[in-house]
């Protein structure tokens, strides 16, 4: 098409989010009006997403429609999802980076659906043994961020996985945020060289053989309060720690800023406090706003697929574009795809 030759071509799902389609296109709009070099191919189903927008001004000639005869729920299991795949919005929207119409897919639903499709549509890139999950953490790094993998794409991490997530972290790290020497550490229960288990102990052996050769930082062992630090970049573990890790950091911030709200409604006096530090406060309440990191990048598959947080209102769709925009146009995939062919031709690994 000719009006997105020179566009970065973002196909989105905006079915499956919690909020509705009318909170994923606020999110669309919002992102293009930041980088109006954007091409949409939206995937819907129903009347009410055509009906808004048509009512778009603002996306006139962003956009392309894609009508689907089916959605796919949050209470899917990926085996229904996959039997029932073919015109729901998600098939759709992987369907246009497969056929090459995208260069990214983005969707807020069903988790393992969405992976379970990816694989099928995609399929893993050559050598890689389990996709990963990577999601970026709040954290005191001047970027703002920490890097956490696998967050929730299988539960199962053997040594071999745990260094394939590693090493797939380090080119995410440095294709997708320009970070030269990432620090790369494995989430233990202690920092001490005899913890954890085997394959942790035999994962970190490896992973600090290669460290120099593919040009990254191990620094070992991490705990969990290492994961919002400064002191790491890439964060290692299973799917099923890193899930969990995730869905606490989450609930950790809904909690404080819960507590701050309570506590500054509490008298008159608190409330003229919170007025007196409402910058203060507005600029915290942003470094632990978790939406302003939304997105988790489904790596290891023939194609960039973000996962959006299901419950992510217009912000948090926003981010998630932003950063499905930065990674293609920082070569993310083609870079992926040839750190893996490194990987592959080291006799070590």
């Amino acid at each position: 098409m000719s009006e997105n030759k020179y566009k970065t071509v973002i196909s989105i799902d905006c079915m499956g989010g919690d909020l509705g389609e009318q909170e994923v296109l606020k999110g669309i709009i919002k992102a293009y009006k930041e980088n109006n070099s954007l091409f949409f191919i939206i995937h819907g189903a129903g009347k009410k997403l055509p009906q808004l927008l048509f009512k778009q001004k603002s996306l006139l000639n962003a956009y392309r429609y894609v009508e689907a005869g089916n959605i796919v729920s949050m209470n899917d299991k990926p085996s229904q999802a996959l039997r029932n795949a073919r015109n729901t919005t998600m098939w759709n929207a992987l369907t246009s980076v497969s056929n090459g119409e995208a260069e990214v897919a983005i969707s807020c639903g069903n988790t393992g659906a969405l992976m379970a499709m990816s694989m099928i549509k995609l399929k893993k890139i050559n050598g890689i043994n389990r996709p990963a999950i990577a999601v970026l953490w709040p954290s005191t790094n001047i970027r703002g961020f920490n890097i956490l993998l696998d967050a929730g794409a299988d539960i199962k991490a053997d040594a071999q996985d745990l260094c394939q997530y590693a090493l797939m972290g380090v080119s995410y790290a440095k294709s997708g945020f320009n970070i030269k020497n990432p620090k790369v550490g494995i989430l233990n229960i202690g920092t001490e060289e005899h913890k954890g288990s085997s394959e942790l102990l035999k994962a970190a052996d490896i992973i600090n053989n290669l460290s120099s050769i593919l040009g990254f930082k191990f620094i070992g062992y991490v705990e969990g309060d290492d994961i919002p630090s400064s002191k790491i970049d890439v964060i290692v573990t299973d799917g099923f720690t890193g899930n969990i890790a995730l869905k606490t950091g989450e609930g950790t911030a809904t909690l404080v800023r819960t507590l701050f709200k309570e506590t500054f409604n509490k008298s008159l006096m608190a409330k003229i406090a919170s007025l007196i530090a409402f910058k203060s406060l507005k600029n915290l309440r942003k470094r632990i706003d978790p939406r302003r990191v939304n997105g988790g990048v489904f790596l290891g598959l023939n194609g960039t697929i973000v996962k959006s947080h299901g419950g992510a209102d217009a912000i948090g769709i926003s981010a998630a574009i932003t950063l499905a925009s930065q990674l293609t146009k920082n070569n993310f995939q083609k870079n992926l795809e040839s750190k893996v062919f490194q990987i592959n031709n080291l006799k070590n690994f």
